[in-house]
């Protein structure tokens, strides 16, 4: 029998043992593209910053993907740590996008401004353990709430700022859900959860008297992905933006009433319990991921921060109540990617680089949000939301 020839192997991407963050290491995997596809990265390898302050944030480096970045504001914000007249980044692609977020960040302002409340914040990891029945399952739950306190020192052992706050308990046959609830400070916390819940289970693995096997995910945290458990019991920060909105100043800089936003708001209300949707708001995403690239965010948790819940009253003045909830907001202003330099820029803009600056910065999107919620409503409501990205949102003939 004749050997058969091995396929070719595509020959790997380019990397520098010695020092993979180095211009050269760049320059060297874009000639490789090039080589490869024929295109020449031109623009992805124009960028400003030194590679030397990328471990940590991304491998292989080639260079940047560069996003349009424009500024809306001010928004003026009366919260329990973000007071004043901000002025806000937001990179986007989406024609109209800023224009209708500073058309609604004028109505707030001129409003009196947006009152923004950070109701409650937990990062959370769901490990699972296994049993050989139930029985046994629902004795391993009471053993994990005797022993909470031992349980929280080994997690808290591997972090200088996650805090576990508490343990929820769920059943499904021979199966004990746990889900590890945290503060986390100024970090998103992703990474330090899991690290710390893994230094937990394996301590209630030594020391159960079963020493039961666990997965450490049973995808409960749900993490990256919108959950109704988020929604009712938090993920990240749980934060509040409301406004009055006053009739008087409402109808010149949005053509509509508070009578016509309640009405549009009970029909809109239906509609998203009718499709079961996460957010029976406009599009809260839209500025949570224009805020989350322009400050360095990660921004796959849009997955879960867009999920919201809005709440309207029409005052007998014929003034309009709005508030949005942001139930599972995932933001940082330490780590991950906001010390990147484009990033720590737009994050010092804000005043909300570093630690301490967390829950400021969460009120600052919610406040965002509200802007957006409000002018896109009235857009839909008025009949210039269609008009408004044929001027604004087309970029071609």
């Amino acid at each position: 029998m004749e050997n058969e020839s091995k396929p070719a192997t595509a020959p790997k991407v380019p990397r520098d043992k010695a020092d993979d963050y180095s211009r050269q290491a760049a320059t060297a995997r874009r000639d490789f593209v090039q080589a490869r596809t024929g295109v020449a990265l031109e623009h992805v390898g124009s960028y400003s910053f030194d590679p030397g302050v990328l471990p940590g944030n991304i491998e292989n480096f080639t260079g940047a993907a560069q996003v349009p970045l424009g500024i809306a504001g001010p928004l003026r914000i009366k919260g329990e740590h973000a007071h004043g007249d901000f002025y806000i980044p937001m990179a986007t692609t989406e024609g109209t996008l800023l224009a209708s977020y500073n058309r609604g960040m004028r109505l707030l302002s001129e409003c009196g401004g947006v009152k923004t409340t950070v109701v409650e914040q937990f990062m959370q990891r769901s490990p699972v353990f296994m049993f050989e029945d139930a029985l046994r399952a629902r004795d391993f739950g009471v053993w994990v709430t005797e022993h909470f306190e031992a349980i929280k020192a080994a997690a808290e052992s591997t972090t200088r700022f996650g805090k576990l706050d508490h343990i929820g308990q769920y059943a499904i046959g021979p199966l004990r859900y746990l889900r590890f609830n945290y503060f986390t400070g100024d970090a998103a916390g992703q990474n330090m959860a899991g690290k710390a819940t893994l230094a937990a289970c394996q301590w209630i693995e030594k020391n159960h008297p079963d020493h039961p096997q666990f997965i450490l995910s049973g995808n409960i945290d749900t993490d990256k992905k919108h959950s109704q458990m988020n929604t009712l019991m938090t993920r990240g920060k749980r934060v509040v933006a409301e406004i009055v909105l006053k009739d008087e100043i409402l109808k010149p800089i949005m053509g509509v009433t508070g009578k016509e936003l309640f009405r549009a708001r009970q029909i809109s209300q239906a509609g998203a319990f009718m499709a079961g949707s996460a957010n029976n708001g406009a599009h809260a995403a839209n500025g949570i991921t224009a805020l989350f690239i322009a400050t360095g965010q990660d921004v796959a948790n849009v997955a879960e921060s867009h999920a919201a819940i809005t709440y309207a009253q029409l005052l007998d003045n014929g003034d309009y109540y709005w508030s949005i909830t942001l139930t599972s907001l995932i933001v940082a202003t330490y780590g991950g990617g906001t010390g990147l330099p484009t990033q720590k820029e737009c994050l010092e803009m804000l005043g909300c680089y570093g630690q301490g600056k967390a829950a400021k910065f969460a009120e600052i999107c919610a406040a965002t949000v509200l802007a957006g919620e409000t002018s896109l409503s009235s857009a839909v409501i008025f009949g210039d939301w269609v008009s408004s990205h044929d001027k604004l949102g087309r970029n071609r003939p």
